[in-house]
């Protein structure tokens, strides 16, 4: 019988999109005989026409199946809850602006033949923005640097997933996952493919500081202690540096005390230093009682509105 495969993409406005993208899965498993595939769109909730055309795709095509969302989950939640309703014995996660190319679909499934439970795409250069591609590296060195555990650099989550890897994703009772890591943390060796990723084909990126931001935060806090000992760190130096500074200043007025004037260069120029470096801090660790406070209320990723041809 031959094997299922599961494309899995999550989509929010990309009513010009979504159809190019079907088409192009299905022209690639149309030369791949030995497989039978299914396409998962889950959409976030969309304010344009996409939910339309996808019914439109659904009621031609068996293969193409819907979620359609109650709201807006957002960006982590969304893709990770159609990943785990995926059937395949293989999975694969793309998004829905063909930055992720289709034509790799077929080196993804080979990789994944050879036995690797994970087969991740890797961005090694871009189409896009030289400044805007420069700036994720560099977070992508700073996460990786801070981790606990060693993350796969410029993965952005297109890649292929075996069967016992989203068995195990199911199992993951986390309300806001940071797939990215729990790939890594979960500990199968991937097999690496790396790849020029091209500019987004049609529509306006749906990402924009909040969501960046967001995203970046939660790599940090979820694998890394190592801002709060950071924080720990710095104090214990500021406050020492602050005593030196003090005793030679109490040094200084005993032996000059008639030439020596303190003045209130230090004293403003220590107190900005020392809340500015405060408020860094209490940040880093609001950040973390966030990332707590979410794990506890222990709400559903995503709660359904509708489901087409499952």
């Amino acid at each position: 019988m031959k094997k299922l495969i599961s494309v899995v993409t999550a989509c929010y406005n990309e009513e010009e999109n979504v159809e190019p993208l079907y088409e192009a899965v299905k022209q690639v498993f149309a030369k791949l005989k030995r497989y039978r595939y299914e396409h998962i769109f889950i959409d976030n909730r969309s304010t344009d026409s996409t939910v339309a055309v996808l019914r439109t795709i659904c009621a031609r095509d068996k293969n193409v199946k819907v979620i359609v969302n109650a709201r807006n989950f957002g960006h982590i939640r969304s893709p990770f809850h159609g990943l785990i309703q995926a059937k395949g014995e293989g999975v694969i996660y793309m998004v829905a602006d063909f930055q992720d190319p289709p034509e790799l679909i077929p080196e993804l499934i080979k990789k994944w033949e050879e036995g690797y439970k994970i087969v991740a795409a890797i961005k090694q250069n871009s189409e896009e923005s030289a400044v805007f591609f420069a700036i994720r590296r560099l977070y992508y060195w700073i996460v990786t640097g801070l981790a606990d555990v060693k993350l796969i650099p410029n993965f952005t989550g297109f890649g292929l997933y075996d069967r016992k890897l989203i068995e195990i994703l199911r199992g993951v009772d986390d309300p806001y996952p940071y797939f990215r890591g729990l790939i890594s943390d979960i500990g199968f060796e991937p097999a690496l493919i790396p790849y020029t990723q091209p500019r987004r084909r049609r529509g306006i990126t749906k990402n924009n500081f909040g969501t960046l931001y967001d995203l970046a935060m939660l790599g940090i806090t979820t694998h890394s202690k190592v801002p709060l000992r950071l924080a720990a760190m710095l104090g214990f130096a500021l406050s020492g540096l602050c005593l030196f500074t003090a005793v030679g200043y109490l040094v200084y007025k005993l032996v000059f005390w008639q030439q020596f004037s303190l003045g209130m260069a230090p004293l403003v120029i220590g107190f900005f230093l020392i809340a500015s470096v405060q408020l860094f801090f209490i940040g880093i660790i609001g950040e973390y009682l966030g990332n707590i406070h979410t794990q506890s209320l222990k709400r559903p990723r995503v709660i359904e509105s509708e489901r087409i041809n499952f």
